[in-house]
């Protein structure tokens, strides 16, 4: 006896195949609006060559709603909703920058929020843990980012606060919410030698960078002021 191919329904072939290509074809969409993007970041210091070479490579506006497609590309930040925001491009790279990313560096994210900065450490060849508070945006993010090709080693909705001990320790950590203090769970988390940048401070904040440099011992950078939705605790 011969049996035939299963065969899938044509209607449901097409809804299939449609579904796909917005991801697949989106991912080159804009591509001229990332070079200009790049270039302004180059003139506002921004000289890591592989952070503007992920900068050009992953499609931001893929990260936002619809609506703001058209603004993707400016170096401004976005509501993404549960009142957060994705943050300008600009700070995304600034604060990209002082990690010293390396390929395979192990890296917590604090605040997964679109998945955008997820998007760039990854696209740098870093293993990224995040971590979201808000349910909303971790249900968003974690379907959004295979779609995209992008797998983060690992994502959780929790307390940013409290980092990822049973994942510990990571090469760097960074922090995209206003802290109102460095949290001390996340000083433990980072290995010797490794590199934390967070954002200190209420209203507004001071991009901080804490360099570990033995067991006990932290140095400590400051790099001006920004703005930051504040960083929440307490999972709900």
């Amino acid at each position: 006896m011969i049996l035939a191919p299963y065969a899938i329904p044509f209607d449901r072939l097409v809804s299939y195949v449609c579904a796909l290509l917005p991801a697949v074809n989106d991912t080159s969409k804009h591509q001229g609006l990332r070079n200009q993007l790049v270039l302004q970041l180059q003139e506002k210091g921004i000289a890591d060559k592989a952070v503007l070479e992920a900068i050009r490579k992953i499609p931001r506006h893929l990260f936002l709603e619809s609506g703001f497609e058209n603004y993707a590309y400016q170096d401004k930040p976005f509501p993404i909703g549960a009142g957060q925001t994705i943050s300008q491009p600009y700070t995304v790279a600034f604060q990209t920058q002082l990690l010293q990313v390396k390929r395979d560096h192990k890296i917590l994210e604090i605040g997964t929020g679109s998945g955008y900065q997820s998007a760039i450490l990854f696209a740098m060849g870093a293993k990224v843990y995040s971590i979201e508070r808000q349910n909303e945006l971790f249900k968003k993010t974690s379907v959004l980012l295979p779609k995209l090709g992008i797998r983060p080693k690992h994502l959780s909705f929790g307390d940013g606060y409290k980092g990822l001990p049973n994942h510990a320790p990571f090469d760097s950590i960074i922090v995209t919410a206003g802290a109102p203090i460095i949290p001390q769970p996340l000083m433990a988390q980072l290995k010797v030698g490794g590199r934390l940048v967070i954002p200190v401070g209420k209203d507004i904040q001071v991009m901080t960078l804490l360099v570990r440099k033995n067991e006990t011992q932290f140095e400590k950078h400051e790099f001006g002021e920004f703005r930051f939705v504040p960083l929440l605790g307490d999972k709900t």
